[in-house]
């Protein structure tokens, strides 16, 4: 699966793409291995002699790679954000900063990358024994989403999924149970989006829940609970109720099943990188090529709208 999604990626443009305090050798490595395999054009942000010191501790050539020098990594957040502002970057990718910074300058009501649509964040996940990419929203931006903020998550996430190639995403809304009730509000926002989706709120994909983990990505479990679904036992999408259960559930993937994770933030004006400091450098060139087809998808919409 991940050949398939970087296969695909390699066919298109490199992604100019600033690369904001890759001031560690996993980050500055992933960067420069992207650019060896035609994904991105990096643009390199930040304080150039811990830059140079850094490619040297890790035998990297940084001759031929255009490099911007800034004193901090908050300089380099903004540095980024102008470049992206002033078209001369198509894409943002997170080095060595805090994710707490990046989203800092790209949030920023004047100068930063907002469009009309909410923010998010997906992780992107190559489960081994499942047979399509899952992806998982919201584990890392949206702490307690409303059912507003969830609108936009959901959509953001179809939106990645027809980047991807698949045209009409399966959603599972998920919670610790199938039935709706009022003692759990997941439940109560699983219902109100699919009946939004039925009313055309939410485009592009299939809707359904709460759903709890099993019966979304297993039929048998769905069968023998008796639930009749598009969705159940064969979702692409997994929205979690807040961003704990999020980020639990992705690192269990992980970490356990052995998934390989890109992550990518929607809802900007371009495509925003966004790997765990510990992640791997498997998933970090994974976050560049999907980057590469929602620019690619995004360029062929139309542009973002800023808010």
């Amino acid at each position: 699966m991940q050949l398939n999604l970087l296969a695909r990626a390699k066919g298109l443009p490199p992604l100019r793409t600033a690369v904001v305090h890759p001031c560690d050798p996993p980050s500055l490595t992933a960067a420069l291995t992207a650019a060896d395999r035609g994904l991105i054009e990096p643009i390199l942000i930040g304080p150039e002699n811990k830059l140079r010191s850094i490619a040297e501790e890790a035998g990297l050539d940084l001759s031929a790679v255009r490099t911007i020098a800034t004193p901090h990594s908050h300089a380099s957040a903004a540095r980024a954000v102008e470049l992206v502002r002033a078209a001369e970057a198509d894409a943002m990718m997170k080095g060595s900063l805090h994710t707490d910074e990046l989203m800092g300058a790209i949030v920023a009501r004047d100068t930063g990358l907002r469009t009309a649509r909410r923010i998010s964040h997906v992780f992107v996940m190559l489960v081994p024994g499942y047979d399509r990419p899952l992806l998982v929203t919201d584990a890392a931006i949206n702490i307690e989403p409303c059912l507003e903020e969830k609108v936009d998550i959901v959509q953001n996430a179809i939106d990645l999924s027809h980047a991807l190639g698949i045209p009409c995403p399966r959603v599972a809304l998920l919670s610790a149970v199938e039935t709706v009730t009022s003692k759990l509000r997941s439940t109560i926002d699983a219902a109100a989006l699919c009946k939004m989706a039925d009313r055309g709120q939410i485009t592009g994909g299939l809707l359904d829940g709460p759903l709890a983990f099993d019966n979304a990505v297993s039929l048998e479990a769905a069968r023998t609970k008796g639930i009749v679904s598009e969705v159940a036992g064969r979702a692409d999408i997994l929205v979690t109720p807040d961003l704990e259960s999020g980020n639990i559930l992705a690192k269990q993937l992980e970490y356990f099943a052995h998934a390989v994770a890109g992550g990518i933030v929607l809802g900007a004006r371009v495509p925003v990188i966004l790997s765990s400091r510990a992640d791997s450098l498997e998933s970090r060139v994974l976050s560049c090529g999907v980057a590469v087809l929602l620019r690619q998808h995004q360029a062929s919409a139309g542009p973002a709208v800023a808010q």
